[in-house]
């Protein structure tokens, strides 16, 4: 009888350090947890990465298909104008201050 009270004993010890290493050991459930945490937000930063690489391959595509892309890339981006065109530029009126806003500014 009191072998297997040391036998019962053992068992119960043995189950209660296998809990501890499974929820609170290296490799155990919080680092499993954290792990899996930093696996979905690298798989969110991925899939905006992968959206951002389409977007420029279609670009890139784009630009090397076709006249009309690098005509309005450097229409928009460089500000180039065609020979025989005439240039406008559009210049917005800064909108009026009230009088109490201005004395504000100036404290």
């Amino acid at each position: 009888m009191r072998v297997l009270g040391i036998l019962v004993l053992l068992l119960v010890a043995l189950l209660a350090w296998l809990q501890y290493r499974l929820w609170f050991g290296g490799g155990g459930q919080g680092e499993v947890q954290a792990l899996q945490q930093q696996v979905h937000q690298q798989a969110r930063e991925n899939s905006g990465f992968k959206q951002r690489n389409e977007a420029l391959t279609a670009e890139v595509e784009d630009l090397k298909s076709g006249e009309k892309a690098v005509e309005e890339r450097a229409r928009s981006e460089l500000g180039m104008i065609k020979p025989g065109e005439t240039f406008y530029r559009v210049v917005e009126p800064e909108p009026a201050v009230p009088a109490d806003d201005a004395t504000s500014l100036d404290e």
